[in-house]
């Protein structure tokens, strides 16, 4: 089974059982991808803002397809998690989208969202930024054009409509929403900075389509499993950008006491062992491979 069927087929059958929303957390590293797993998460977030956030840059278009799609292929070969890739307003034109979805899929991601912004995009929770839309109609054969580049008919093209994000009001974000999963979107995911889940909860009890909605709770994290589990419509949350968050949050407060204390030795119980991160490098691995085959 491929990571794009079991990935459709958690979605339909958490709906069925009434068990879901899949829970997808966000990684830029093959480092975070595997925290992730064992974590017990259903996916990765193949996250533009975490990537970015790496490479020490806005979100704003900058890090390229080659850049995103490497990291991706790093971390599909590091998980047995499917992987949602964050591919913004897909690089570009209707051209842009079709190489990059046959890029994705190649390179073992389970999804690609796409986003209706212009390129180059700003990102979406930064107080004042830049959010301009895509015409509707132009924003449909980006879609369109995902569909049909496809080679897995499995593999999950995710719509992502930022109405809300840009101001345009909910009858905007629906009807944007209504014409996205008739252009062949398999989920819809609607962006939201609103600081409690009511406008999400709004659009979800509005929403008269049949495919599942999407939710990035970051601006208003009272969103729980189990509150989008009784909206009835939610087929997977995101959590998108809490590795990177987690790892500032870690690393500042470490070298912050270093710094305060001239050295390491007060840190080093409230750390992992080196020997975790042998763990986690698979160095055993290592060792039973020399030990059989090095002569």
């Amino acid at each position: 089974m491929s990571k794009a069927k079991s990935l459709r087929d958690k979605i339909a059958g958490d709906r069925i059982a009434n068990v879901g929303p899949a829970q997808i957390m966000a990684a830029h590293s093959p480092l975070s991808a595997r925290l992730a797993e064992e974590a017990g998460f259903d996916g990765i977030w193949a996250s533009g803002f975490e990537l970015s956030a790496l490479y020490g840059l806005p979100d704003v278009s900058l890090v390229t397809m080659t850049q995103h799609l490497d990291m991706l292929r790093a971390m599909a070969e590091t998980t047995a998690l499917p992987i949602v890739a964050d591919i913004d307003t897909g690089f570009g034109n209707v051209n842009n989208v079709m190489h990059a979805v046959r890029s994705y899929e190649a390179a073992g991601a389970a999804a690609v969202v796409i986003e209706d912004k212009t390129f180059p995009k700003v990102t979406s929770l930064i107080a004042g930024g830049r959010q301009e839309l895509l015409r509707q109609e132009e924003f449909q054969g980006k879609i369109e054009a995902a569909i049909a580049s496809r080679l897995d008919p499995d593999f999950l093209v995710i719509a992502r409509t930022e109405a809300l994000i840009a101001g345009q009001g909910m009858g905007e974000a629906l009807a944007r929403a209504a014409a996205y999963e008739a252009a062949g979107a398999d989920m819809i995911l609607v962006h939201s900075k609103a600081k409690t889940p009511d406008e999400v909860e709004t659009f979800i009890a509005e929403w008269r389509g049949a495919v599942p909605i999407v939710l990035v709770p970051t601006a208003y994290p009272q969103m729980t499993v189990q509150r989008a589990r009784v909206l009835g419509k939610v087929g997977m949350l995101i959590y998108g950008n809490h590795a990177v968050r987690a790892a500032v949050t870690a690393m500042q407060r470490v070298f912050a006491q270093v710094i305060a204390e001239s050295g390491i030795e007060g840190v080093e119980s409230e750390i992992v062992p080196v020997g975790e991160i042998f763990r986690l490098q698979g160095m055993d691995k290592i060792k039973a491979a020399e030990k059989r085959f090095l002569r």
